[in-house]
């Protein structure tokens, strides 16, 4: 009686796949993708509606003349090359650029200051009324705030002028003068806008271990060098964010400018974004608008990915 042979196992090729598929998702984990899609799409269809699709739109419509009543007209690169040859619009990305490091550097140094202050000995009710204080205006419209502004820092009846009066100071022109004119529009953003980089910057002096500063102190830390030695490294990640934030928003500066000098006197204080409004809904040249915004939008990349480039030297994270 022969024996059954019995074949031995076949060796499995490298890479092969398994004899068993793999388990397909229960109803439970389909269920609970479904339901993330759901929460992610109004943000997901936002984002291209209200983001993508106007900046692909802008790109396109700088290749054209239009506008609006009669057809657009391919253009192709000289909507760019009226933009580079006008000196209105020249002389907004210089008054831009100048608002943009005067105005960040002093939110910043603003908003640091009193972070720092706020952060030492002080009661917590007194310290809760202080933050919100210092983040009010900014829950504020902008324009709104800018004509309250525009009676108080007016040359012949305002406020600020009837106060300095008392100290025997003449009249100061806030907003007919090139440079006063300009550090008023300044001034009047920096009060509104600090409040989110303070906020930002008692966020992250609260998330400083208090063991470092009391290491710092054994070592003989203290006053303003232990800010600098301490402070400004482990707070530099939040510096970051609020100088990308700051130059982002500061680079788009429309409604203080506009509701207090309208650009004046002359052109000192028109910024890019006016020259973008006046262009395309005044003068109904919306190929060259959208030229000029496709420029500002590459300057705001360009000083974005700056930035980042830059934080790799100096940004230090715990």
């Amino acid at each position: 009686m022969t024996k059954t042979q019995i074949p031995p196992p076949r060796a499995e090729r490298p890479g092969a796949r398994p004899a068993q598929d793999a388990p397909r998702p229960s109803a439970r984990d389909r269920g609970t993708r479904l339901l993330a899609t759901l929460f992610l799409a109004p943000t997901i269809v936002g984002i291209v509606v209200f983001t993508v699709v106007p900046i692909v739109g802008s790109v396109v419509l700088s290749l054209f003349h239009w506008n609006v009543i009669d057809s657009p007209r391919f253009a192709g690169g000289s909507n760019y090359g009226a933009v580079f040859g006008d000196e209105t619009v020249l002389v907004s990305f210089r008054n831009t650029l100048v608002f943009m490091v005067i105005a960040v550097a002093l939110q910043l140094l603003v908003a640091l200051a009193l972070a720092l202050t706020l952060n030492g000995r002080m009661p917590g009710w007194l310290r809760s009324v202080f933050r919100s204080a210092f983040f009010f205006p900014l829950v504020l419209s902008a324009a709104s705030i800018s004509v309250v502004m525009k009676y108080l820092f007016n040359q012949d009846f305002g406020v600020v002028n009837w106060l300095l009066g008392f100290a025997g100071i003449a009249p100061v022109p806030w907003l007919t003068s090139e440079h006063a004119a300009m550090a008023t529009v300044v001034l009047v953003y920096v009060w509104q806008q600090f409040g989110f980089s303070f906020l930002l910057f008692v966020g992250g002096l609260n998330n400083i271990p208090k063991e470092i500063h009391e290491a710092a102190a054994l070592d003989g830390a203290t006053g303003l060098r232990k800010h600098l030695s301490v402070t400004l490294p482990l707070l530099s990640p939040t510096l970051l964010v609020a100088s990308v934030v700051g130059i982002i928003n500061a680079l788009q500066v429309f409604e203080q400018p506009y509701v207090l000098t309208n650009g004046g006197p002359g052109d000192s204080t028109r910024t890019v974004v006016m020259v973008i409004y006046e262009t395309a809904f005044e003068q109904l040249r919306f190929g060259e608008a959208s030229a000029v915004g496709v420029l500002l939008f590459v300057l705001i990349m360009a000083v974005t990915a700056l930035q980042f480039r830059l934080s790799r030297r100096f940004v230090h994270y715990q």
